[in-house]
């Protein structure tokens, strides 16, 4: 036990050295860096992404500094591809520790000029892919006795954000539908937590600009509402990530934690 002179400073326990990690979106800017991340602390990154040639320079770039990685093309709205693709990692490996639900899609509209077809391909990327993946991939953390999902959400679930009306839907059902899968299978030994980004700069963020059509005022104004002074950067987030992957995340599980720089501060 520590004393109030003992000058040791406590560790985060996040050795995942050994995990198989799959990580949808890893081909991009939060999702690449996760992936850099975990293969950093040891784990066995598997980089899924619609975009082949994405996945294959963020798995080469890891395998190059003496990481483990393998790219995989996975197009997440497609319910038998996320299960063949799982099966594929599962048939290698024998096992799959960790589930990152990252990728998805925004467009900045206001929802009266928005159109059903946007809607329907929001909804496909931003809910139903984290749908199709945990599906395909909670029978192997059952059988194996445990397991780790992790869903990237957003802030503008938590709080709204106007020109993403239907983003933030598909954001604040992907919260439900985490909390619910974490009561259903907690006696599995699965944890279900989420991550909420705030504005970051990625090409997710940069379409969100362009499309608001005054790009640099906006920023400005992002950059003026977060506490800390700045717009986040996709190292900003693995942390928090590889954290509820960890051991010492094993009794947390339906939590939601933001990453914004203090941009919100929901409870």
């Amino acid at each position: 036990m520590a004393t109030a002179n003992d000058t040791r400073i406590p560790t985060i326990l996040t050795d995942v050295t050994g995990k198989i990690v799959i990580v949808t979106g890893g081909g991009g800017g939060i999702g690449g860096a996760t992936c850099r991340r975990f293969a950093e602390e040891g784990a066995d990154v598997q980089v899924f992404d619609i975009n082949l040639a994405a996945a294959e320079a963020v798995a080469g770039a890891i395998t190059a500094s003496g990481g483990k990685a393998t790219a995989h093309a996975c197009d997440i709205t497609d319910h038998e591809g996320c299960a063949a693709a799982i099966g594929a990692v599962i048939a290698r490996h024998g096992r799959l520790d960790v589930l990152v639900n990252n990728a998805g899609w925004d467009v900045f509209r206001l929802f009266k000029d928005s159109t059903p077809a946007e809607w329907q391909k929001l909804i496909a990327i931003n809910l139903v892919g984290p749908l199709n993946m945990t599906h395909a991939a909670l029978p192997q953390m059952m059988a194996q006795g445990g397991g780790r999902i992790i869903n990237i959400a957003s802030d503008a679930a938590r709080v709204g954000s106007s020109g993403e009306a239907v983003y933030a839907a598909c954001k604040s059902g992907l919260l439900g539908f985490s909390k619910t899968i974490a009561r259903e299978h907690a006696r599995h030994a699965i944890t279900v937590n989420v991550v909420c980004p705030g504005a970051t700069h990625t090409a997710l963020f940069e379409g969100y600009k362009q499309g608001a059509g005054n790009p640099e005022k906006l920023e400005e104004a992002f950059r003026r509402s977060v506490p800390m002074g700045r717009i986040g950067e996709p190292e900003d987030l693995p942390g928090a990530i590889l954290f509820f992957a960890s051991d010492d995340a094993a009794y947390i599980t339906g939590q939601v934690i933001s990453v914004s720089g203090g941009l919100t501060m929901a409870g």
